[in-house]
């Protein structure tokens, strides 16, 4: 068995984990502990979240059997009556609290680990990734991070024991750490945090080194040891300063530990996309199909026998809306409307509004926002009175007549309304034309759900997965600082030391459409078609997967939809419709019906004033098929 050391890469050390590397026993040593006022300030803390704010609270203590309230009561009890010699050591008392929060399945409701452990992220230079052969599921090394190399541990050597452990066992026995909402989600972080972990969320290894038993690509079994490193974490692609973040930090809905995740696996197996500058130059699309923001869109062409398609990854949805519509918008426009295949495997979430706005762009159907809904609490009550239209944090005025009629009616949830504004959801219109594949996994979450159930429940399209569900998260989250600071400063909500921190699913979402009063959170979206990915899928850049889509997408009529403008004066403009899979157009001018054209020869034309705002409506036969607005 063989030891490993790494070398330096020669990314600049911000995002360069390799080189910026420690030890887990070094990193252990630099740890302060805290004190029992400090733990217990913690706990009470905890109890007011989970206690009074959380949304799904409940549900939980139905689906899951539990009691996480007594349980923090039991903790605190002990904190501030047992003797010092009975108190929890440092690294118990953060698995304990830890443990309260993953019993909760609710990955957006948790407790975070104060300093050093909240700036900082275990990993072992290699990723692990599974796949089906024959109907096993089977687990095999996919990327090593660069600055790594060895002689037969590499990408596509199958991984058999970990610690001695069959690799099947140890995931599963990992997944169990994390606060997966099913079965499907469990599984899907066990074997993502197999080798990168988030101390802001999780407490470090209890090992210092894993050995990793594997079959080399000529058959032979081998093992190899690594020693646990620790990094600085991985700043995300939300710029601090930026005005449009700040305004939809209410309506946030993401998975943290997966941002933190994904950000590291970036920088250690591709990390070209951490530098926009780097990964246009060693761009292979053409400049239109670039995208600005590698580290939330990746676009591609797609070329069959079945014809050439659109491929767009969304790797995150948390990114300034302003900047993010538009994109999404820009590249969907530029990719073959011959079909569309959008994949959002892995994606943890972000800004509620950004999963929410698209839809629209895909759809000649209006879009109904997912309606949200606060528990019942008289502290919740005075949170949405405190916070009205003028609010710098959110006006929740709507919520305040079903919550005080609450004590009257003994209704549990409050009344259901959006945060993504109704009206914006439907203000830009269709902007692709042709049918739509999404794909999803088990790692899809929170604003992800709620983008994939918008997606289902406005049957935009096929819903391919890769996992029997996806993540089920269907809240939006507020993290504790901002209880103190926006939306109820000077109450009961004290600062947390030493750089602790929580999050708590404040509302709960509810779908729409044929789903429409079942909530999203346990639940998720079940696909409507499975692939079980490959080893081809795996180390070939997802070829099974995609032709998969592709044959879904050939299942589907080709429509398409462009509009210019032919001959202008100063009052009037003569418009050309070029347009496929339509029978008849029908053109509205200012919201008001002026022509209804039949299709000859795939165009339509007529004329308009020159100011007008127009809207196209697509019909094959009597089906509305298309949306267009100006």
């Amino acid at each position: 068995m063989q030891r490993v050391a790494f070398r330096k890469s020669e990314l600049a050390a911000a995002a360069d984990p390799l080189g910026a590397a420690t030890s887990l026993a070094t990193f252990a040593a630099q740890t302060t502990p805290l004190s029992r006022e400090e733990r217990q300030q913690i706990v009470r803390q905890a109890l007011i979240l989970v206690g009074e704010n959380y949304a799904h609270l409940p549900l939980k203590r139905a689906m899951h059997s539990i009691d996480p309230v007594q349980r923090l009561k039991l903790l605190l009890q002990t904190l501030e009556s047992a003797p010092d010699e009975e108190q929890p050591v440092e690294a118990e008392f953060h698995r304990e609290l830890t443990d309260v929060f993953t019993s909760l399945h609710d990955l957006h409701t948790l407790y975070m680990l104060p300093v050093p452990y909240n700036a900082m992220t275990a990993f072992l230079p290699f990723l692990v990734e599974d796949y089906f052969e024959n109907g096993q599921r089977r687990y095999l090394v996919s990327h090593v991070a660069e600055g790594f190399a060895h002689a037969t541990f590499v990408a596509g050597v199958e991984v058999r024991y970990w610690n001695g452990m069959p690799i099947e066992r140890a995931v599963l026995q990992n997944g169990q750490r994390y606060a997966g909402s099913n079965r499907e989600a469990r599984h899907a972080r066990g074997v993502e945090t197999l080798t990168i972990r988030a101390l802001a969320v999780v407490p470090p290894p209890d090992e210092e080194w894993v050995i990793v038993g594997y079959e080399t690509l000529d058959g032979a079994h081998a093992e190899i040891r690594f020693d646990w490193q620790v990094s600085p974490s991985i700043p995300n692609a939300v710029d601090p300063d930026d005005e449009g973040a700040r305004r939809a930090a209410a309506s946030l809905g993401n998975d943290l530990e997966n941002e933190i995740v994904r950000r590291m696996r970036a920088a250690l197996f591709a990390p070209h996309v951490l530098e926009p500058r780097r990964a246009s130059a060693e761009a292979e699309e053409p400049a239109t199909l670039r995208s600005r923001f590698p580290d939330v869109f990746t676009p591609k062409v797609v070329t069959t026998p079945a014809g050439t398609f659109g491929y767009l990854r969304i790797w995150t949805f948390h990114f300034s809306p302003e900047r993010f519509v538009p994109e999404f918008i820009r590249l969907i426009e530029a990719l073959p409307p011959r079909g569309l295949i959008i994949d959002v495997r892995g994606n943890g979430g972000g800004f509620i509004m950004n999963g929410e706005l698209i839809l629209q762009t895909l759809t000649p159907r209006a879009i109904e926002p997912e309606p949200l809904q606060f528990l019942n609490t008289p502290l919740n009550l005075q949170i949405c009175r405190r916070n009205g239209p003028l609010s710098q944090w959110a006006d929740l005025s709507s919520w305040q007549d079903s919550m005080a009629q609450a004590l009257q009616t003994g209704a549990v949830f409050s009344a259901g309304f959006p945060v993504s504004d109704p009206e914006a959801c439907n203000a830009i219109g269709q902007k692709y034309f042709g049918p739509v594949v999404l794909i999803t996994d088990a790692l899809c979450y929170s604003t992800t759900d709620i983008f994939a159930a918008g997606f289902q429940d406005h049957e935009i399209g096929i819903v391919l997965g890769t996992d029997g569900n996806t993540g089920a998260g269907g809240a939006n989250v507020w993290e504790h600082r901002n209880f103190i600071t926006h939306v109820l400063p000077g109450s009961v909500y004290q600062d947390l030391p030493n750089g602790a921190g929580m999050r708590v699913s404040i509302r709960r979402t509810i779908r729409v459409g044929k789903h429409a009063g079942a909530p999203l959170e346990d639940l998720g979206v079940i696909p409507h078609e499975r692939h079980f990915l490959t080893r081809n899928d795996v180390l070939n850049d997802n070829k099974d997967l995609i032709a998969r889509a592709v044959t879904e997408l050939t299942n589907w009529p080709v429509r398409s939809l462009k509009l210019t403008a032919q001959e202008k004066s100063p009052t009037r403009v003569r418009y050309f419709a070029e347009v496929a899979g339509m029978t008849r157009v029908d053109v509205y001018v200012d919201d008001r019906p002026t022509h209804s054209l039949d299709v000859e020869n795939g165009r339509v034309t007529f004329e308009a004033p020159r100011s007008a705002h127009l809207e196209l409506r697509g019909f094959d036969a009597a089906k509305l098929v298309a949306r267009y607005r100006t």
